[in-house]
């Protein structure tokens, strides 16, 4: 079965320091598809977060770039294979500059934290339980 990807594009204010954040929590940059506009965040070899400057970005749209600092428009969710997994990338999330957002989830067979990226983007751990997930 074909495996689908989904790039997933954010305006940005400061390229560099977003590259650096990312990369602090463990991912890489895509060289390929990057330059001085832009950064391909590599999450999984099915999920990319495309950093985009502000004035880039606003290339692909008319509409006005929501300032995710003030409004909300999409909270973007990362599965993870253990709770542990879930603490260790959002508290590393937390040291690079990011903030907590909200409470801890806990219920039991799913569990999870979020954290906002240095735009203030909404990023969600959540781990469920396997056994749970396969009925």
């Amino acid at each position: 079965m074909y495996q689908q990807m989904i790039f997933v594009n954010l305006p940005v204010t400061d390229l560099d320091a977003s590259k650096r954040f990312f990369t602090e929590l463990g991912y890489t940059i895509n060289p390929q598809f990057s330059d001085e506009k832009a950064a391909a965040v590599v999450i999984s070899d099915t999920i990319v977060a495309m950093l985009l400057t502000r004035p880039f970005y606003a290339t692909f749209t008319k509409k006005e770039i929501a300032d995710a600092t003030t409004t909300s428009e999409v909270m973007l969710c990362l599965s993870a294979e253990s709770r542990e997994q879930v603490d260790e990338l959002v508290d590393r999330a937390i040291s690079a500059g990011g903030t907590a957002s909200g409470e801890s989830q806990d219920h039991g067979s799913m569990y999870g934290r979020a954290f906002e990226d240095l735009d203030g983007h909404i990023w969600e751990v959540m781990w469920m339980d396997p056994a749970v997930i396969q009925g």
